[in-house]
C-alpha cells in the first residue's frame, strides 16, 4: 500500500529538514509519518539514525530491527544495528551484523571500519589492527581509521606508531577533534611530552572549546607545567560547566581545581554516565555460604603508589574470614613489589586482555561477594567492569579519593576526618567511616637511612621547606605562599619534585618576578620509592597543597620522620593529610585557613626545638602509630566488609555506618 500524499510531504519535508541539520525540527514529522504507517522506510531509516545521533541506541536499535523485518538485506541497516550493538556493550552480536554485509560486500569499507571498533571493543586488538589495515587500502583517507587505529597502538606499547597514525590523520584534516585529543593524551601519558600535549590541547580549544572535557585537560595540563595564565577564569569556566550538566572536565582532573563536594559529584555523575553507564546486572542467583570473597580489582599491581600503601593489606587479610583474589588489570614492570603484592592473594586471575563484560562474567562466576575498585578514575581503571555489576557488593577504595558518581558502586571508605558525617549528600555511595585514618599503610616498607644534603644540592645550614607532590596539584595562591614563607625566613629554600622542565623553567621565572633568587628554588628528580622516602628525612617541613593534599606523598613524609603542615579543606581530597595526621598523632600540624597555616609555617622554622620534637614522635617507634599499624587497619577494613555483607545477606541495602575502635 502506497502512502497518502499527506505522508509523503511530511517525509520529503522532514528529509529537507534533516539534510539541513534541523534535527529538532525533522524528527516530529518522521515519527508522525510512522503514526500512520509503521513501515515506512525511509523514516525508520532517519529516525535510527536520530537516535544514534542522540545517543538513544536501544532505541536507535528498535527502529532498526523494524527495518530489518522488512528488509533483511538493507546494508545501511545492518551497519547501523552494529553501531547501536556496540554502543549498548554488545560488541560480539554487532560484529554478526557487518559480517553479513562484508559476504555480500568485501569492499564495504563502512562495514568492516566498523567492524575493527567492534573488534577493539571485544578484546581483540590485532584483529582490529588487521582490519583497518585493509579499511585504510580501499580507502587511505579514512581519518577515523587512523586515529582508532593509534588509539589500538599505544596502549600496546607502540607508541612511535601510534604518533605517526594520528600524524597522518591531521594530515588529513589538521582540525580533528578525536585526533587532537587522543595524541594529547599519548603525548602526555606515554612521553611526557608536556608541550606537545599542551599544543594539542590549546589548538583543539580553540577551534572546539566545546568538545568532550577538552577545557578541564587543557586547563590540568597547564597546571602540569606551572602555566597559571587565567587559572581563576578556567575554574569558574568548570564550575559553570559542571552545574549545568556539561562534560567539561574529567573527575580526576577536577580534583585539584575544585574546592566544591556538590560540583565534584555532579562532574562524577556525568562523566559516570557518559563513559560508564550501567550495564546488565550479573548477579548470581543464590546465596553462598562460607568465607567472604573478596575481589580487588586494580591496574596498579606494580610498584606505584597505591601498592606502596596497600600491600600489607593483602598479606594480613584474615584467611579464615576471607578467601582474596585480585582481579590484575596491570602489565608486569618486574618488580619485586609486584611478585610480593601477587603472592599475598589466594587467586590472582589477569582481565587486561578482556572486554569489561567478559571480566564481569568471569568475576560473576567466581562468585565473589565484594568487589572493591582501588582504581575509581584513576590510571589502569575498569569502571566498565563494575557497570556490569558482576557482585553483589561493590566498593570504592583508596585510588580514587571521592565519589564515582555512579549507582552501582554501592560504599565508600573513608574516616570521620576525610568525610564529615555532613558531606554524605555528596556522594553516590553509602560512606562507611574507619575508627582511625581510611588509608592503609605498609609496615614493612623500606626505610633507608638518608645521605647527605650535599647530595641533593642542598646546604646544611638551610631551613628546608619541601613539597614532592606532582605539579598539577600546586595553585598559584599556594606557590605564592611559599613565596612569602621564602622572603620571611632567611636562609631558606623550597625543594620541589621537577615533575617537568617546563614546570620548573615557569616557577623559577614567577620566583624572581618575586623578587627571589630563583636558586632558592631545588628541583629533586624522579627516583625509587625507598630512596625517595631516605632523602625525605632531609627535609626539615613538608608544605602541603589546597585544595588537593598529598597522599602517598604525605605517607611517604611522615613515614621518612619529617613533619608535614597541612590546612584542612573542605572536599575528600583536601582533608587525606589531615586524617593521616590525626592517625599519626600529630593533630598539632593541622590548620584550618591558609593564614594559620602561613603563621605556623613561620613559627616553625623559627622554633627547630619544636619541630624536632615532631620529628622524635615520628621516629622513635613508627609502629606504634595507628597510621602505620597495617594489622589494626586492615582488621578495621575487614570488620566494614563483615557489616555490609551481614546487611546484604539480612536482605537490607547499603547504608552508611561508623565503626568502633575496638580492634585496637
Amino acid at each position: 500500500m502506497r502512502p497518502s500524499p499527506e505522508v509523503v510531504r511530511w517525509i520529503k519535508d522532514a528529509l529537507t529538514l534533516h539534510m539541513a541539520g534541523r534535527i529538532a525540527e525533522a524528527e516530529p514529522l518522521y515519527l508522525r509519518s510512522l503514526a500512520v504507517d509503521a513501515d515506512l522506510l525511509p523514516a525508520l531509516h532517519a529516525m535510527s539514525l536520530i537516535r544514534i545521533h542522540q545517543g538513544r541506541a536501544a532505541e536507535a536499535l528498535a527502529y532498526i530491527d523494524r527495518t530489518l523485518a522488512l528488509d533483511p538485506l538493507n546494508e545501511d541497516a545492518l551497519s547501523n544495528r552494529g553501531l547501536s550493538l556496540v554502543a549498548l556493550g554488545r560488541p560480539d552480536e554487532a560484529l554478526a551484523s557487518y559480517e553479513r554485509v562484508l559476504e555480500r560486500r568485501p569492499d564495504a569499507w563502512q562495514a568492516r571500519y566498523y567492524r575493527a571498533v567492534a573488534l577493539k571493543e571485544v578484546g581483540r586488538p590485532d584483529d582490529a589492527l588487521t582490519e583497518l589495515d585493509r579499511v585504510l587500502q580501499i580507502k587511505p583517507d579514512q581519518i577515523e581509521a587512523w586515529v582508532v587505529r593509534a588509539n589500538l597502538l599505544w596502549p600496546m606499547g607502540a607508541v612511535e606508531q601510534a604518533l605517526e597514525s594520528y600524524g597522518r590523520a591531521l594530515a588529513i584534516d589538521p582540525n580533528m577533534p578525536e585526533a587532537l585529543a587522543s595524541r594529547a593524551n599519548c603525548l602526555w601519558t606515554r612521553r611526557q611530552d608536556v608541550p606537545g600535549a599542551l599544543a594539542d590541547l590549546e589548538r583543539l580549544s580553540a577551534i572546539r572549546p566545546g568538545f568532550p572535557y577538552t577545557r578541564g585537560a587543557l586547563l590540568h595540563m597547564r597546571m602540569y607545567a606551572g602555566d597559571w595564565r587565567d587559572v581563576a577564569d578556567g575554574r569558574a569556566m568548570l564550575d559553570t560547566g559542571v552545574r549545568a550538566g556539561q562534560r567539561v572536565v574529567e573527575p580526576f582532573a577536577y580534583q585539584a581545581l575544585t574546592s566544591s563536594s556538590a560540583d565534584l559529584l555532579a562532574c562524577a555523575r556525568i562523566y559516570a554516565s557518559d563513559k560508564y553507564p550501567p550495564r546488565s546486572a550479573l548477579h548470581r542467583k543464590t546465596d553462598r555460604k562460607g568465607r567472604i570473597r573478596l575481589g580487588y580489582v586494580c591496574g596498579e599491581f606494580r610498584a606505584q603508589a597505591t601498592m606502596y600503601l596497600a600491600a600489607g593489606l593483602f598479606e594480613h587479610h584474615d584467611r579464615s574470614r576471607f578467601e582474596v583474589t585480585a582481579f590484575d588489570n596491570t602489565r608486569d614492570d618486574g618488580s619485586a613489589l609486584r611478585r610480593r603484592v601477587l603472592d599475598a592473594f589466594d587467586h590472582v586471575v589477569p582481565i587486561e586482555s578482556l572486554t569489561d563484560r567478559e571480566a564481569a562474567n568471569l568475576i560473576a562466576n567466581a562468585d565473589i561477594d565484594i568487589l572493591i575498585n582501588l582504581n575509581g578514575y584513576f590510571g589502569a581503571q575498569r569502571m566498565g567492569v563494575f557497570a556490569h555489576r558482576p557482585a553483589p557488593l561493590q566498593v570504592n577504595y583508596l585510588g580514587f579519593p571521592g565519589t564515582l558518581g555512579a549507582d552501582y558502586m554501592d560504599y565508600i571508605l573513608a574516616d570521620a576526618e576525610a568525610i564529615p558525617e555532613a558531606e554524605d549528600q555528596f556522594y553516590s555511595e553509602q560512606v562507611v567511616r574507619l575508627a582511625c585514618s581510611y588509608q592503609i599503610n605498609d609496615s614493612k616498607r623500606l626505610r633507608p637511612a638518608a645521605d647527605s644534603r650535599a647530595a641533593h644540592g642542598l646546604r646544611e645550614t638551610d631551613f628546608v621547606f619541601c613539597h614532592f607532590n606532582y605539579s598539577y596539584k600546586i595553585a598559584p595562591e599556594m606557590f605564592a605562599l611559599w613565596l612569602r614563607l621564602l622572603k620571611n625566613v632567611p636562609s631558606s629554600v623550597l625543594w620541589l619534585l621537577e615533575s617537568n622542565a617546563q614546570f620548573a623553567a615557569n616557577l623559577r621565572r614567577l620566583t624572581a618576578e618575586a623578587g627571589i633568587d630563583p636558586a632558592r628554588l631545588v628541583f629533586a628528580p624522579q627516583i625509587e620509592n625507598s630512596a625517595h622516602v631516605a632523602r625525605l628525612a632531609l627535609g626539615d617541613l613538608f608544605l602541603d597543597t589546597l585544595p588537593y593534599n598529598a597522599h602517598t606523598t604525605a605517607s611517604d613524609a611522615l613515614w621518612a620522620g619529617l613533619p608535614l603542615l597541612t590546612c584542612r579543606g573542605t572536599t575528600f581530597p583536601g582533608r587525606v593529610a589531615a586524617s593521616l595526621l590525626q592517625a599519626a598523632g600529630l593533630p598539632e600540624l593541622i590548620t584550618n585557613t591558609l593564614e594559620q597555616y602561613e603563621s605556623k609555617a613561620l613559627l616553625l622554622a623559627a622554633d627547630r626545638t619544636l619541630l624536632q620534637s615532631y620529628r622524635e614522635r615520628l621516629t622513635r617507634d613508627p609502629a606504634r602509630l595507628a597510621l602505620f599499624d597495617t594489622a589494626r587497619t586492615t582488621r578495621q577494613i575487614e570488620a566494614a566488609y563483615e557489616q555490609m555483607m551481614s546487611r546484604w545477606a539480612n536482605n537490607l541495602p547499603p547504608a552508611s555506618f561508623t565503626l568502633s575502635d575496638s580492634t585496637k
